[in-house]
């Protein structure tokens, strides 16, 4: 039976911006004081998952080329078509869940408790909640956050503070472990101390990647990494959010705000379907149907639903139809997959040690962990024909693969770290040919190569490197910078 959500009343929250919700006090819910860190950890989690699987999984999804608009409607024209800027208010509701939910969460809990492993186990968390807000926006409140009408306007942090501050925090946690059980609720990783230092790891692999690649200290977090992979202590599994069901008001939030609502708003995206297509793989059917028209699948050119100019009278019929895989609806959160994990093993195996026949079992692990998360058989052959390793006969070769894999198994997982990969290792790269170029020799188009969007509003013949700052912080922080284009990158996208 899975484990159900703990819902901690969020009235008592303080916004980062010091703004205090004001309500009066209701005699139904407990004072704040009275929430044991046992009834709070669970709603830490909550506010992350629910910010990574519902608002960042739906725009990522588009800026990962997974997702499109379908042409029968119009809700993310914009995301489509790169109409982005502050006003959109797209990172509002994320922004709140992660400051006025989880982080606050997690500061008040660490003053009601002592035990070290709960302690770590917050650390993790409130690692991950910065990672998260760093790889959207860049600069960030850190040193200053947190502090309610104390600090009203806290400073925003470069994005690289940020990072190696919680990595640093991260370490400190972990040195101060004693031997005391976890004794909060704890319905993500049970409890168990050896899968919270395996996520540490991985979370820190992940990171120190960026680190690397952003050009920041790269002797030292290679070594770093090189200590990771001797090691060799990660999680098993994957690390997900597993509280839904299927019953109205508890269902997988991106599902209950989208499928649920009977909205027609995505279809897939032509770069996922022809890469899939290329690759003979069975995955594809996991999540998308083919044409009614005639069994096939034919993915929709990016940001082109409004182009009657490319699809003329027969545009509303040339995509595929993105249906809700068939427990999508009770569907867990995906905090870090396994084959994200050994996707980065593979890649950092072969990067930092040279180590072909390693990166290799991973690279093969993380593809076998796939298909065994979505329940479609087939790896071995698929590891024996297209997606072989040994069939790569470059270095550079083996890399596209992984990194091609990597993305091509986050599809419906965390489109949040997709679209961060893509970023940090410009793969898939943007095609050179345009949407026309395309349609007339399809023959010439790199199966999975990103395209630049018919319709390019804000992405001046790019795509969305980062996301707007919260209009809310610009509300209430005067400490907000100046607004930033979504062409402006992050700390660590060098390339």
């Amino acid at each position: 039976m899975k484990k159900k959500i703990f819902s901690i009343a969020a009235f008592a929250l303080v916004m980062l911006t010091g703004c205090s919700v004001d309500i009066n006090d209701n005699p139904n819910y407990p004072s704040k004081d009275a929430i044991t860190p046992s009834l709070q950890f669970p709603a830490v989690i909550n506010a992350i998952a629910t910010s990574t699987g519902d608002q960042m999984f739906n725009y990522a999804g588009f800026f990962s080329q997974y997702f499109e608009q379908a042409p029968e409607a119009n809700q993310y024209n914009g995301l489509a078509e790169l109409d982005i800027d502050e006003s959109s208010d797209l990172f509002n509701r994320t922004y709140r869940q992660l400051y006025a939910g989880a982080l606050l969460d997690i500061k008040d809990i660490q003053g009601k408790t002592t035990n070290t492993s709960n302690l770590f186990a917050l650390q993790v968390m409130r690692t991950l909640a910065f990672q998260l807000l760093v790889d959207n926006t860049d600069k960030t409140p850190y040193t200053e956050a947190l502090q309610g009408s104390a600090v009203a306007s806290p400073a925003y942090d470069d994005g690289q503070a940020v990072y190696e501050g919680v990595l640093a925090e991260l370490d400190e946690a972990e040195k101060a472990l004693g031997s005391e059980l976890m004794d909060m609720t704890d319905p993500m990783l049970d409890d168990n101390m050896a899968q919270w230092k395996g996520f540490a790891n991985a979370i820190r692999l992940r990171m120190y990647l960026r680190l690397i690649d952003g050009g920041v200290k790269a002797a030292d977090y290679t070594a770093k990494v090189k200590a990771l992979l001797a090691a060799n202590e990660f999680f098993t599994g994957d690390v997900k959010w597993d509280v839904y069901d299927d019953t109205e008001g508890q269902f997988n939030p991106w599902y209950g705000s989208i499928f649920n609502l009977n909205a027609s708003n995505h279809v897939a995206a032509y770069p996922i379907v022809e890469y899939m297509k290329s690759m003979n793989d069975p995955r594809i059917s996991y999540a998308i149907s083919p044409r009614a028209s005639d069994g096939t699948y034919v993915g929709q050119f990016p940001g082109s639903k409004q182009a009657n100019e490319v699809y003329g009278s027969t545009y509303k019929n040339v995509s595929v139809s993105f249906i809700a895989t068939k427990d999508l609806h009770d569907a867990p959160i995906y905090l870090f997959t396994q084959a994200e994990l050994q996707f980065l093993i593979a890649e950092a195996q072969l990067r930092f040690n040279n180590n072909v026949a390693a990166a290799k079992t991973a690279y093969e692990a993380g593809v076998a962990a796939d298909f065994s998360s979505r329940n479609v058989a087939g790896s071995d052959a698929f590891l024996s024909t297209e997606g072989s390793f040994d069939a790569q006969s470059t270095t550079d070769a083996k890399l596209k693969l992984i990194y091609m894999q990597k993305w091509n198994a986050l599809f419906m997982r965390d489109h949040m770290e997709a679209w961060s990969e893509i970023r940090r290792t410009d793969v898939p790269a943007i095609s050179s040919m345009s949407i026309k170029q395309i349609q007339a020799n399809p023959a010439g188009y790199s199966a999975g190569d990103l395209i630049l969007p018919y319709y390019n509003f804000k992405g001046n013949g790019g795509l969305c490197k980062s996301i707007p700052y919260s209009s809310d912080s610009r509300k209430y922080n005067n400490n907000t910078p100046t607004a930033r284009a979504i062409t402006d990158k992050v700390f660590w996208d060098a390339k």
